[in-house]
């Protein structure tokens, strides 16, 4: 094995590794300021897409998945905690009962004004400038649509 070879198979010189990384620390710094808000991680991602769209708008199941990149099986249990905290509300269609919409309770919504402050706080507790986060977002994001599905 020629030494570039094995330069390649360090695993600080994984970019797999590096992301992965990243990934758990972001995620352990986002629990303390997820707390207040009683949201998992994966919780505050589902609300972050409902909050995005104008109030009493509904999402269906393969929607939120498609949007979140998350299966089925791994989103239903988290929108059946939302329900339970009363944060959203799920309906089965009339139309197709295989099709279920999702839509943000009052509760849920009265939530987003609190999470305002979560991606500030983060930005100062983990000691990144605005500037850099967009342009790791940016580079992150253009690996992702180069990497086949």
């Amino acid at each position: 094995m020629s030494k570039q070879t094995d330069e390649l198979l360090k695993l600080d010189n994984q970019l797999c590794f590096q992301l992965y990384s990243a990934s758990r620390l972001m995620t352990k710094l986002y629990q303390p300021l997820l707390k207040p808000l009683d949201l998992t991680y994966p919780q505050y991602l589902v609300m972050l897409v409902l909050w995005e769209m104008p109030i009493g708008h509904k999402f269906t199941v393969t929607m939120l998945g498609e949007r979140l990149k998350l299966d089925s099986g791994t989103l239903t249990p988290l929108l059946k905690r939302l329900e339970a905290k009363r944060l959203i509300q799920r309906q089965r269609s009339s139309e197709d009962e295989r099709q279920v919409w999702v839509r943000l309770t009052a509760l849920g919504e009265s939530l987003k004004q609190q999470a305002k402050r979560v991606p500030e706080k983060l930005l100062c507790d983990a000691g990144v400038k605005t500037e850099e986060v967009a342009a790791m977002r940016e580079m992150i994001k253009t690996l992702f649509e180069t990497l086949p599905d």
